[in-house]
């Protein structure tokens, strides 16, 4: 089983929350460190951009998967496209208990935002009103 990080649109109730099929660790948990999170291009798709210390702490939630899961949401995030996100470890705080907890998350690292349309900055959360602008591939 693998800890993810899910900050996006998979998110237990949000667009592509049908490909994660793991198990929610109750409570809501943030990023330890802060980084920058856009909407970008006409999708309005969800950037966390891994340049740690910038921007805010990321809420979102996360969940026990197991390996075919995990290569199913490899494939949503396209992490082997060169545009595609990349899975990466870091640590999250559990809001409700403060404990700190290694996952995995995808995320963009920061020369990918070159060029790309950003439609707007997120202050550390994603909700269901930009989940509503979102466009599915």
């Amino acid at each position: 089983m693998h800890k993810i990080f899910v900050f996006g649109t998979l998110k237990e109730g949000f667009p592509n929350f049908e490909t994660n099929k793991g198990i929610r660790y109750r409570g809501d948990f943030e990023t330890k460190e802060r980084f920058p999170l856009y909407l970008v291009g006409q999708r309005f798709s969800p950037w966390l951009i891994l340049q740690a210390g910038e921007g805010h702490h990321v809420r979102g939630q996360v969940f026990d998967v197991p390996d075919d899961v995990l290569v199913e949401m490899d494939t949503l995030e396209r992490i082997t496209a060169p545009d595609g996100y990349r899975k990466v470890r870091m640590s999250v705080i559990c809001l409700e208990t403060g404990d700190e907890i290694p996952v995995l998350t995808y995320g963009k690292p920061p020369e990918m935002l070159e060029g790309a349309q950003v439609m707007q900055e997120l202050a550390g959360e994603y909700g269901l009103e930009h989940a509503a602008l979102y466009r599915s591939r």
